[in-house]
């Protein structure tokens, strides 16, 4: 059975760019730069079968290529931290891209997520980091400027079963024009 997700992808140079934050921070696991994305919609592990119908209604979306902006340097986990990431602004294309993939996996069967979306790109997951070492982490990359692509397609990743998933592979990609 496929682990399956849709998001799109992060620009090499962008992704170097972004690596330039690791480091300094105790008990980080630092994410590798080719698995470094922006999640759509995570699937979870499901049969060929449905893997094939989601796969065919991904290629029925069409819309225009749109500029994701990554905004700050942020946690998720709130006093107990778990992860670094860059979180991109809600623009009003990148929302209903992902509402779309929600209402049209949802149509297929496959239950709906629970997480309200937060496009975000991972940078690191966290275990054992102090949230004083995560707040001073942060403070000292207080520089991070804002950082733009633009997304000329989406993808369907699939990953292994493992802690912290990657490497993420390319499964099938639908161009936005």
């Amino acid at each position: 059975m496929p682990r399956l997700f849709t998001g799109l992808e992060i620009p090499s140079d962008l992704a170097i760019d972004l690596a330039m934050m690791r480091g300094g921070l105790s008990g980080a696991r630092w994410i590798d730069v080719e698995n470094y994305h922006l999640t759509l919609r995570f699937i979870g592990d499901i049969d060929d079968a449905t893997a094939c119908e989601i796969h065919s209604s991904l290629e029925q979306i069409r819309r225009a290529p749109f500029t994701v902006t990554l905004e700050e340097l942020s946690t998720f986990g709130g006093a107990k931290p778990r992860a670094i990431v860059a979180k991109a602004k809600p623009a009003t294309a990148l929302v209903e891209l992902q509402a779309q993939h929600e209402r049209l996996i949802r149509r297929i069967g496959v239950p709906p997520e629970p997480r309200k979306f937060t496009p975000h790109v991972t940078l690191a997951r966290l275990r054992a980091a102090s949230a004083g070492a995560v707040a001073e982490y942060l403070s000292a990359r207080g520089y991070f400027f804002s950082r733009r692509f633009e997304a000329r397609r989406f993808v369907l990743f699939s990953s292994r079963a493992s802690t912290g998933g990657g490497p993420y592979v390319v499964e099938a990609a639908y161009p936005l024009c």
